[in-house]
């Protein structure tokens, strides 16, 4: 039988369950084959969105699919796939 190497953690304070590892490996495999955003923090873009409205600004933060658009008129939250670059 072959046994996995874990290292114990234990011995540092921080209990850890090779459950919760396996877990862990298995969310940043789901999350590399996540099609990603485009779009990097300082791009010069456009969101149209029908509820949104039509806004162009700068790309203020990344958080999976979803963008925080600056704008003069405050900041927007869309979808990635929402967005184009600037003309």
């Amino acid at each position: 039988m072959v046994k996995a190497h874990v290292q114990d953690l234990a011995s540092m304070g921080q209990p850890v369950r090779l459950s919760s590892l396996v877990v862990r490996a298995w969310n940043q495999v789901l999350a590399a084959l996540r099609p990603g955003c485009p779009y990097q923090v300082g791009d010069a873009v456009v969101g149209e969105d029908p509820f949104n409205g039509r806004h162009e600004g700068i790309v203020m933060s990344r958080r999976s699919s979803f963008v925080e658009l600056g704008t003069a008129a405050g900041v927007f939250y869309y979808d990635h796939r929402q967005l184009r670059r600037q003309d």
